[in-house]
C-alpha cells in the first residue's frame, strides 16, 4: 500500500515538473522569437555575430533579471552569446554574495573627507 502511494506521488511530481518545464520552454520561445526579430544577431557584450547554425548560441538576457518582465518593445532584453550570458549571471550572483554593489546599481558618491585639510597650519608653527 505504501509503495503504491509513493509511486503515485513520484509520478505526480514528474508530471508537475514536466508541465513546468513545458511552460517555461513555451514562454522562452515566444520572447526569444520576438527578440530575434527586434535586434541584430550580435552579442551585445563581445560583438560576436551569429547566423543559421550557431544562432542557438545566442540567448535573450533580461536586463533586470525578471523573466516575467517581457515588454513587447524588448526594452528589458539584450541578446548575449551563451558565454557572455553565463558571465553576466555569475557577476550578478557574485555581487549578491559580497557587500559590493550589484551590476546596474548607481555608484556611491565619493568621500568628501580631506585628510590633509589642516596640515599647512600645523606645519607653519614649526
Amino acid at each position: 500500500m505504501a509503495d503504491t502511494r509513493n509511486g503515485e506521488k513520484r509520478e505526480k511530481r514528474k508530471q508537475t515538473i514536466a508541465e513546468v518545464r513545458r511552460e517555461q520552454a513555451r514562454r522562452e520561445k515566444s520572447y526569444r522569437e520576438r527578440a530575434l526579430k527586434l535586434f541584430p544577431w550580435v552579442c551585445a557584450r563581445c560583438g560576436r555575430e551569429f547566423s543559421g547554425k550557431n544562432l542557438r548560441l545566442l540567448t535573450v538576457h533580461h536586463k533586470d533579471h525578471d523573466h516575467e518582465n517581457n515588454p513587447l518593445d524588448g526594452s528589458n532584453w539584450e541578446l548575449l552569446c551563451v558565454y557572455c550570458h553565463d558571465n553576466e549571471h555569475s557577476r550578478y550572483l557574485d555581487a549578491e554574495w559580497s557587500e559590493g554593489p550589484t551590476p546596474g546599481d548607481k555608484k556611491k558618491q565619493p568621500s568628501t573627507y580631506k585628510a590633509f585639510a589642516g596640515l599647512e597650519a600645523l606645519l607653519k608653527d614649526k
